[in-house]
């Protein structure tokens, strides 16, 4: 096989990111060579994303521009908007399309591409896996934070999301393989890792084992005590007392734990078909404080979310206030086609976004608020970049932190917090 030159387009979540890189990896150690999405290469790989309408427009958008750069290139899609809409992609005239699982197989595929010249399409079931795919950790780029993926799919089934169908039931990287990969990664150079997946709470319910998702973090930070773990998105029911005691004792766990919400009204919880209410989510943010030091509780909020009513999302806006949340994110709820919700009586275009901004400036305000309890604090900051002549890394809460000196990558000093300006927090060595 020839040297070919590939580029990568990524849209969507952590987990999408993932594969891409360990995609990026299998193709360099197979002897290909990278390059940009925006430059000339003899294939082009888009990894999709399908959690909203807008996401499908984006992935047929990315796929149509590799054309223009080069109409003889070999076209290669996989990913969940792949895995649930194939027939639609196919109108493109992909040249090979895989779905959300099997990467290593799509890349074999892609390089057959070149020989054969005629179409595949490789989309399995992904209700019929049952099987982790093991994929390599770790990125290309410059070594500071790393994501490793433990686990995939998801049988929550909301209302609004079509990702248990993109991605299958639940399937758990072995606490022991995940323990290695871990050690492998800090022997590579890597100072943080973040555990990522589909719905991380669910690890290791389809294994053959009394282990839970405490077990393997407590079992990761004591294998690697250099590195920073980071937690990915938790359901809230994930928070419990032993949860908090056990990990609390882990002095390189970062105490930044996004608890998915959603919404702040029951009624709306109830039709989101969300598996816990405001009083449990409740429950979490208040264990989570009185076990841990000022820790950044952040969230995800959807607005406008079918025959959502002024006085649910006022519930909402008070509840997000009693929360008092580090950050938040708010989006206007999205349709998303063959979803329970698409069916729903859908609220005014205008309305959701009138709700959003209200929802963001109280965001805002929550998110100063809780940097401004940062400043005079002393801070382990991971550093990861320059920007103008100054160093920017972030705090084990996750707060971006900038000092006035440049060329720190990859070390972790303290530093005290002395100001804050918008959204980032100024600082100096200790």
């Amino acid at each position: 096989m020839k040297t070919l030159k590939i580029a990568l387009y990524t849209l969507g979540c952590k987990v999408n990111q993932y594969e891409t890189q360990a995609m990026e990896q299998e193709l360099q150690r197979r002897g290909h060579e990278l390059v940009g999405f925006e430059e000339w290469a003899d294939a082009y790989i888009i990894n999709t994303c399908t959690v909203t309408a807008v996401s499908d427009k984006k992935s047929r958008n990315a796929i149509r521009r590799t054309r223009k750069l080069n109409a003889d290139a070999i076209i290669g899609v996989c990913g969940c908007y792949a895995q649930v809409s194939p027939e639609k992609l196919q109108e493109l005239e992909i040249d090979v399309l895989g779905g959300s699982g099997e990467r290593m197989e799509f890349l074999d595929y892609l390089e057959e591409e070149f020989e054969r010249r005629h179409p595949i399409v490789a989309v399995n079931d992904a209700m019929q896996r049952r099987v982790f795919e093991h994929l390599p950790a770790g990125g290309l780029s410059v070594r500071t934070r790393a994501m490793l993926k433990i686990e995939d799919g998801c049988v929550n089934f909301c209302t609004y999301c079509i990702i248990p169908y993109a991605r299958g039931r639940v399937r758990s990287l072995p606490l022991a393989d995940a323990v290695a990969e871990a050690k492998r990664l800090a022997e590579e150079g890597y100072r943080e890792i973040v555990l990522t997946g589909i719905e991380i709470s669910s690890w290791g319910r389809d294994l053959d084992c009394e282990e839970t998702l405490t077990d393997l973090v407590e079992q990761i930070c004591i294998a690697v005590p250099q590195m920073r773990i980071r937690l990915g998105s938790l359901e809230p029911r994930t928070v419990t007392e032993a949860f908090c005691t056990r990990l609390k004792e882990l002095a390189n766990l970062c105490p930044q734990f996004h608890l998915s919400m959603q919404s702040g009204c029951d009624e709306t919880l109830k039709r989101m078909n969300r598996k816990y209410d405001t009083a449990r989510y409740y429950e979490s943010v208040k264990l989570l404080r009185k076990h841990f030091d000022r820790p950044a509780i952040t969230t995800d909020m959807i607005t406008g979310f079918p025959e959502e009513t002024e006085e649910e999302f006022e519930k909402t806006l008070a509840f997000v206030e009693k929360c008092a949340f580090a950050e938040m994110h708010v989006f206007p709820y999205s349709i998303r086609p063959g979803t329970p919700a698409a069916k729903m009586q859908q609220i005014e275009k205008s309305v959701k976004e009138e709700r959003a901004h209200r929802a963001a400036d109280i965001a805002k305000k929550m998110h100063e608020a809780y940097l401004d309890g940062c400043v005079g604090n002393i801070y382990p900051v991971l550093f990861e970049q320059d920007r103008d002549g100054m160093s920017i890394g972030h705090a084990p809460n996750y707060m971006e932190v900038c000092v006035q000196q440049s060329g720190i990558h990859n070390e972790v000093k303290n530093v005290r917090i002395v100001d804050r300006k918008d959204s980032v927090l100024y600082g100096e060595f200790v």
